[in-house]
């Protein structure tokens, strides 16, 4: 029996992961801090600009990932990583310091880059190191770092907000301690995981995989060695030969639009999208709308963010143990089926004006649902379909198909807030789900337990 260096795996593993942990903290932190800056820069009345603001990080995010791609196969998977890192830094320190409207926007743009980047590359490059066996289960320790920096940025919002009367006006909020500087405090808390991982990437290897691909076996060699044992890594080494012998070293976002890879391509553009569309990430990023619809108060909102937090790591650690015994398929169809009947009744709960635990148990359910589904095995599957010789290109417009999707999301909220109310925003995120199920249903193939080439094989060939 196969013998793997779990303590190295996993080493490297959270070190790239880490990336997830900033864009979950950098992705969610502006829901707590909604309240309060909106009140500083007098933008609470515009619509617009609240959007803008709440989706401008996503303008970043399309921009790292169109740079993933050209970046992780030029340069390998390592260096981009760091570039995100130094990015996060920047905009950590940026945007808790930004003096006004514009400048605020700048920073959050540029932590949008490197999460563009992150959520590309760090998935990649655990699935092109972990052993088929176990790739499920690494690939989603990256979901579960997203899900642990979510979680963080939900407490340190709660931690560092003082309570805010229910009856407190705009006025008294953007004079406060939160209104002027409790909501600088919680961007900067970004600042120390950022410089963390920053100074971790240095120790991880870079990806075998990129190494043989670029004709440098030797230094991918004794990386394999380190994960498997000498048999195990000579074995993969002929593997990955094998899988690129045909093509070119130099994938083009030309080179993917072959029609062998139209297959493959669209389905991972589908995936990406829907894992957006599906709708949950508007809980995150508009607690404050739809806890506020439901009669909570600023403080009672911070509060509960926290618990759909917590329900959304415990539910992470239950797709880890289940990604490689159920597989990617069936946890797919049991998310778009659990999401499909969570926004139904949550939309009638709206409807019926129903407040308080009817709705918080509604969404905690959703989310529960969401966090051992479509968020982790999305990203599984984007990183095991892909073939070795454009994974880095083609991963980089699924993501970037994400993001987009991600865009108008996050920008429609409001606008269909306003036209459908919130029980027919989420009755439409209810159709979504279902019509996604059907697709799954007849679309998806299982992925689980076979190596990143006999995957490739199937889809190309």
């Amino acid at each position: 029996m196969q013998k793997y260096n779990n303590l190295y795996l996993i080493s490297i593993s959270l070190i790239s992961a880490l990336g997830g942990l900033l864009f979950g903290y950098d992705w969610v932190v502006i829901g707590g801090a909604k309240p309060f800056y909106e009140r500083f820069f007098e933008i609470n009345h515009s619509d617009a600009l609240q959007a803008w603001a709440m989706s401008s990080a996503l303008i970043g995010c399309i921009i790292g990932a169109i740079l993933s791609g050209v970046m992780s196969d030029k340069l390998g998977r390592k260096l981009p990583l760091f570039l995100s890192a130094f990015m996060f830094t920047i905009a950590s320190i940026g945007t808790g310091f930004s003096l006004n409207y514009h400048m605020f926007i700048v920073f959050r743009i540029i932590g949008g880059i490197g999460i563009g980047l992150a959520s590309a590359l760090s998935p990649i490059y655990i699935a092109e190191i972990a052993p088929s066996k176990l790739r499920g289960r690494y690939v989603s320790l990256n979901q579960m770092t997203i899900v642990i920096g979510i979680l963080l940025a939900q407490i340190i919002n709660l931690l560092i907000a003082e309570p805010v009367p229910k009856d407190a006006t705009d006025e008294f909020i953007r004079a406060s301690w939160n209104g002027q500087t409790g909501w600088r405090l919680m961007f900067y808390v970004c600042t120390i995981p950022s410089i963390l991982f920053l100074v971790l990437i240095v120790f991880l290897p870079e990806s075998p995989r990129w190494l043989i691909k670029n004709g440098q076996e030797k230094k991918a060699l004794p990386i394999l060695q380190k994960t498997g044992g000498l048999a195990y890594a000579e074995s993969e080494l002929k593997l990955i030969k094998l899988s690129m012998m045909p093509i070119t070293n130099k994938p083009t976002a030309k080179s993917i639009f072959n029609k062998k890879y139209a297959s493959v391509l669209f389905l991972g553009f589908f995936l990406a999208v829907y894992q957006q569309w599906s709708g949950i990430n508007t809980v995150f990023n508009y607690a404050d709308e739809i806890f506020t619809s439901a009669g909570y108060g600023v403080s009672d909102m911070l509060f509960n963010i926290v618990i759909t937090g917590s329900v959304n790591l415990i539910f992470t650690f239950v797709a880890l143990w289940v990604v490689d015994k159920f597989g990617r398929k069936k946890l797919m169809l049991i998310g778009s089926l659990g999401l499909t009947i969570a926004y139904t009744f949550l939309g009638v709960a709206y409807a019926l004006n129903l407040q308080g635990i009817v709705i918080l148990t509604i969404i905690v359910l959703a989310i529960g649902i969401y966090a051992m589904s479509l968020a982790p095995i999305v990203w599984v599957i984007l990183s095991e379909i892909f073939p070795n010789q454009i994974r880095g290109v083609a991963m980089s417009f699924a993501t970037l198909a994400l993001w987009i999707a991600c865009f108008i999301l996050t920008y429609t909220f409001p606008l269909l807030n306003s036209f459908f109310g919130v029980s027919g925003t989420f009755w439409v995120y209810a159709l979504i789900n279902f019509l996604s199920l059907i697709f799954i249903s007849f679309r998806l193939t299982e992925t689980k337990g076979k190596t990143l080439e006999e995957i490739e094989k199937y889809f190309v060939n």
